[in-house]
Order: C-alpha cells, then sequence, then structure tokens
C-alpha cells in the first residue's frame, strides 16, 4: 500500500491527527485520541486501532492491557482533512479505562457533570497488570 494517502492529511505542528471512534452499529462515538503517521498507516495495515499515547510518547495498541480492542471497519477523513473517523467493533464492549461502553458517559446537568452509564466490568479486574 502506497502512503501518499497519508501526506493528504493536515497533521498538527506536533505531527498528529484527532481520531474518533465510534461503533459502525449504533453510531455512538466512544472513544476519542490522537494518531501519528505510524498509528495511522499501520491501522490501516493491521485492522485494528492503533493510537498515539501522548502522556507516554509511545503508540498505543488499543486493548492492549485490557483486552478490549478496536476492530476498525472504515477510516473516514473529514472535509477540512484534519479530523480521523474510526468506524469500529469495539471488542467486549468496553472503551473506557473506567470500565463503561464510552468515555463519553457524563452529561452537564444542573452544573454538575453526572453519570448517565454505569460500569460494566471493574477497572481493577480489567487492568490486572497494573
Amino acid at each position: 500500500m502506497t502512503e501518499q494517502w497519508l501526506d493528504e492529511i493536515r497533521w498538527t505542528d506536533d505531527g498528529l491527527v484527532p481520531a474518533i471512534a465510534q461503533l459502525a452499529d449504533s453510531g455512538r462515538v466512544v472513544m476519542f485520541a490522537w494518531m501519528n503517521r505510524e498509528s495511522l498507516r499501520l491501522t490501516a495495515e493491521q485492522g485494528y486501532a492503533i493510537y498515539w499515547s501522548r502522556s507516554r510518547n509511545k503508540l498505543w495498541r488499543k486493548g492492549e492491557e485490557s483486552g478490549h480492542r478496536q476492530k476498525v471497519l472504515d477510516i473516514q477523513l473529514d472535509c477540512d482533512e484534519d479530523v480521523i473517523l474510526l468506524q469500529i467493533e469495539q471488542e467486549g464492549g468496553i472503551a473506557c479505562h473506567t470500565g463503561r461502553q464510552s468515555c463519553f458517559y457524563r452529561s452537564l446537568a444542573d452544573g454538575q457533570w453526572q453519570a448517565k452509564e454505569g460500569v460494566l466490568k471493574d477497572p481493577k479486574e480489567i487492568y490486572q497488570k497494573r
């Protein structure tokens, strides 16, 4: 696969592009993360989401510790060429490190962030390696 398609992306000054993970079957957004050229290229080649961890300064293979990998069904680029949308199947049904389906589980109500989604699995059970 030629990598010319990577040149069409408007990368940040840090060489990153925002990536949104969306469940292909329901359309629910489950995650936001960053990708660099290598992580996006590897995602396209391997068919599973690989992000760039800014805090760890390294590639982050989603599910490498939890087992909750994201199978990528489609990779889309927005009209401004600066945001990636991944259509995924979420293995294990959990995308968030808190043990929830989505990282977007809180809503603003009465001036406070309130959890609108329960924990599916205790993070202590998911991340036993930590």
